[in-house]
């Protein structure tokens, strides 16, 4: 049978080759320690459960909720980027609530693009980015560069190469899977760039709270006038570990949050109404649970990026994220991504994703997620030295799995 023209358009969901190995390996007893999948483990702080428990129990709050948010969440969250950003925001035209910010992504692109319409995306990056679009008619041209001054080459090499011109550019610093971290001076730079061009900017901010040595990452709306052409989306999955909560938020121009909105009308009550006042409840804390969350990543990030290099695996220590993103090792480095991760399930007992599940250009690498506490990385750690020494002393045994097909 025939299949449906967007999902055609779908590659192959490489992550769920993973999954399959891994929970095969589970059924048979294995224990995997699983570093894949960006699902935070810690739990919902105390304060912000008891909020939902309280609000949970007036039956009038079970009744269909606000599809752009309740006003007292748009307040709240316009409270955070003034506080964190220095950034001014009107809750009633500038912000609507979203179920995470890969929802917003995806109906924002719903809202905005028409067939052919050219969107540039990095390559690497986390898939909804460019799939959002890619199912809405849209053609992405990728960036492969860093956040450093060939940049605008970049963009200015796509306008010239792209007909029609492109619509929008998608931004997402601190990256998800490269953990690259973005400045101000380089959000300066695009933003002239973009209202030059007349190019709408999409902002992914969802791990702005997810930092490490003293420098928070800025957000692209702290530049004079990039409100003019700019939504950026932000999530409470990470900053409050609230993954299953699905609460994110796009803010920015009106135009375009107006648009969002209404498409979300169509599709949507928005979230349940006492996960909407617990988010606004963490929202307007004192900031200590952020605090004791990025402390956590923090411990977890230097405990992986000294025992994976004890282990013969030496990788970059992210700046920010809640993820490394590891270059394989060179003697695996000839597989790809996705038979190195099958090789890490079979013989280190450790999932992580596959670099190639967030573009073609990241095949050489693989992500690691910091989900797992210091003792089960340490763990990691030591089963990966294992594999590695044994693949070293006897290569034969080490075989990928497309080889013995």
């Amino acid at each position: 049978m025939e299949e449906f023209h967007k999902v055609r358009r779908l590659p192959p969901y490489v992550f769920e080759q993973v999954n399959r190995l891994k929970a095969s390996a589970r059924s048979k007893g294995a224990d995997i320690i699983d570093l894949g999948m960006g699902n935070p483990d810690l739990p919902t702080p105390k304060a912000i459960v008891d909020k939902l428990c309280e609000v949970v129990r007036d039956p009038r709050t079970h009744r269909y909720s606000s599809s752009r948010g309740i006003p007292g969440l748009r307040r709240a969250q316009a409270s955070y980027y003034a506080r964190r950003f220095g950034v001014k925001l009107d809750p009633e035209t500038q912000i609507v609530a979203t179920l995470g910010s890969k929802e917003g992504f995806a109906n924002m692109a719903q809202a905005i693009t028409a067939p052919g319409d050219v969107i540039m995306c990095p390559n690497p990056t986390y898939p909804i980015h460019a799939f959002g679009f890619i199912m809405s008619g849209g053609v992405i041209r990728s960036l492969q560069v860093e956040p450093d001054d060939g940049f605008i080459p970049a963009l200015e090499r796509g306008i010239r190469h792209s007909i029609p011109k492109p619509l929008a550019l998608i931004l997402n610093y601190p990256s998800n899977p490269t953990a690259l971290v973005a400045s101000l001076d380089f959000y300066k730079d695009v933003v002239a760039f973009a209202k030059k061009n007349d190019i709408i900017i999409l902002s992914d901010l969802a791990y702005s709270e997810i930092y490490f040595d003293g420098n928070p990452p800025p957000s692209v709306l702290q530049v004079p006038g990039a409100i003019d052409v700019t939504v950026e989306f932000t999530s409470m999955s990470k900053t409050f570990s609230m993954p299953g909560w699905r609460m994110g938020f796009a803010v920015g121009n009106e135009r375009l949050i107006s648009a969002l909105t209404r498409v979300k009308s169509y599709l949507d009550y928005g979230a349940f109404t006492p996960i909407q006042v617990a988010a606004a409840h963490a929202l307007n804390g004192d900031g200590a649970d952020i605090e004791e969350v990025r402390d956590v990543y923090h411990k977890r990030r230097d405990v992986m990026i000294d025992t994976f290099a004890r282990s013969g695996w030496a990788m970059p220590a992210p700046a920010a994220s809640m993820f490394a993103w590891a270059p394989i090792p060179e003697p695996f480095r000839h597989l790809g991504s996705l038979e190195f991760s099958k090789l890490l399930i079979e013989h280190a007992d450790v999932a992580v994703a596959p670099g190639v599940g967030f573009g073609e250009h990241g095949d050489d690498f693989v992500r690691i997620a910091l989900v797992e506490n210091e003792h089960r990385i340490r763990q990691a750690a030591r089963n990966i030295k294992r594999f590695l020494m044994s693949a070293e002393k006897q290569p034969n045994n080490v075989v990928p799995l497309a080889a013995r097909r």
